[in-house]
C-alpha cells in the first residue's frame, strides 16, 4: 500500500486516483487530500487536517501513521474520514509557508489576497471539506468534527494545547470529552471570528472544530512522540469508533478566555514581550505588551499570560493574544 505522506513529499502523480481494501474505500481528492469511507454506515463525518503550516511536521507524521494503519487493515475504520495534508510546497522545503500564511486565509478571506500558491490552496481545501460533508450528510452521516494540528513555533509552558474557534453555539460534549481524553493541557476559548481552517469548519458547518497545538515546530524525522501518545491514542480510538482512552496527564485540563487580541496595525509597531519567552508566560497588571503610532497594548487583568507572540507578522494581523484562566 502506498505512504501518504512520502508520495506527497515527492510530489508523485496519482496513476490510482482509487482504490478499496477488505474494509474500506478510498479516493485521492487532490495532492495531499485522501477520503477513506468504511463498508458499513456510520452516523460521523471526521477531517483531520494537519501540514497548514509546512515546518510543523509531528502532527504530519502522527496523521501518516494513523493512515498507513488504516490502510494496511491494523486498525478498522468506523467513520467517514478525510485526512488533509494542508500545504504540501511548504513541507518540501520544511517552511511555514511559501509566499503566506494559509491559516488566516479561510472563510473566503484568501480572496482578498493577491493571488499565491497558499490561497488557491485554502481555496481548494474549502472546496474539498464542503463536497466532503456533503457527501458525508447524504450518506447519513449526521455528527462533523474538524481537527486541525499543528506546531508551536516556540516552546510553551503547556505542551499541548487547543485553540477552539469562536461560536455562538455550545461547544460539542463529545469534542470536549475527546480534547480531555487526549491528555491537552489546555485549551483556548477565543472571542472573536478568524481566519483559520478550523473557524471555517465550525462557522460554515457547524462541525465541533479544534486547532491542536503539539509542542515545537522541528524537521521531519526529529520529532519526540512520546509527547504525543495521548493524542495519537484518542485518534485511534476517533476513527475506530472505540471508548475514549482514560485521561494520562498528571494535571486537569485547564481552560482560558481570550481578553486581548494584539493587533499589528502600524508599520511602527513594536512587541515588547521577550523573544525567549515562553506560550504562556504571565505578565502582571500595567506591563506594556506592545505600542505604535496611536495605540498602546498592557495587561489589564490582575495577571494576563501571553500566547502566539509575533512582532514580526504582516501589517493588520494579530501579533499576539492575551488570556486568563477561565473559573468554573
Amino acid at each position: 500500500m502506498f505512504d501518504f505522506l512520502a508520495m506527497t513529499l515527492r510530489a508523485e502523480p496519482v496513476t490510482e486516483p482509487a482504490g478499496q481494501t477488505e474494509t474500506l474505500d478510498w479516493q485521492w481528492r487532490g495532492e495531499g487530500i485522501l477520503e477513506l469511507s468504511p463498508r458499513q454506515p456510520c452516523d460521523v463525518a471526521v477531517v483531520i487536517s494537519a501540514g497548514i503550516h509546512g515546518n510543523e511536521t509531528a502532527p504530519v507524521e502522527l496523521l501518516n501513521q494513523l493512515v498507513g494503519e488504516l490502510l494496511n487493515a491494523k486498525r478498522q475504520l468506523r467513520v467517514r474520514l478525510l485526512v488533509l495534508l494542508g500545504n504540501p510546497p511548504s513541507m518540501r522545503i520544511n517552511k511555514r509557508f511559501v509566499d503566506a500564511d494559509m491559516n488566516r486565509m479561510f472563510g473566503g478571506r484568501h480572496a482578498r489576497i493577491p493571488p499565491v500558491d497558499e490561497t488557491r490552496r485554502a481555496q481548494e481545501l474549502e472546496q474539498v471539506m464542503a463536497l466532503f460533508y456533503r457527501s458525508a450528510k447524504a450518506a447519513g452521516a449526521t455528527q462533523r468534527f474538524h481537527y486541525d494540528l499543528h506546531t508551536a513555533i516556540r516552546g510553551s509552558k503547556h505542551v499541548r494545547f487547543g485553540l477552539l474557534p469562536f461560536q455562538a453555539r455550545p461547544k460539542g460534549e463529545a469534542m470536549l470529552r475527546w480534547l480531555d481524553a487526549a491528555g491537552l493541557d489546555a485549551l483556548v476559548h477565543h472571542r472573536s471570528p478568524g481566519g483559520t481552517f478550523t473557524h471555517f469548519s465550525s462557522e460554515v458547518f457547524q462541525a465541533d472544530s479544534c486547532t491542536l497545538e503539539l509542542g515545537k515546530a522541528l524537521p521531519f524525522g526529529h520529532n519526540d512522540h512520546a509527547q504525543f501518545t495521548g493524542i495519537r491514542r484518542a485518534l485511534e480510538n476517533l476513527v475506530s469508533g472505540e471508548p475514549l482512552p482514560a485521561r494520562e496527564a498528571e494535571t486537569p485540563l485547564i481552560h482560558y478566555r481570550v481578553v486581548q487580541d494584539i493587533i499589528r496595525s502600524k508599520e511602527d509597531f513594536r512587541l515588547f514581550v521577550p523573544a525567549d519567552a515562553l506560550n504562556f508566560t504571565a505578565f502582571k497588571k500595567g506591563f506594556v505588551l506592545a505600542e505604535e503610532s496611536g495605540k498602546t497594548y498592557q495587561v489589564e487583568e490582575e495577571e494576563e499570560r501571553v500566547l502566539f507572540p509575533n512582532p514580526n507578522v504582516a501589517t493588520g494581523l494579530r501579533a499576539g493574544l492575551m488570556l486568563v484562566p477561565v473559573i468554573a
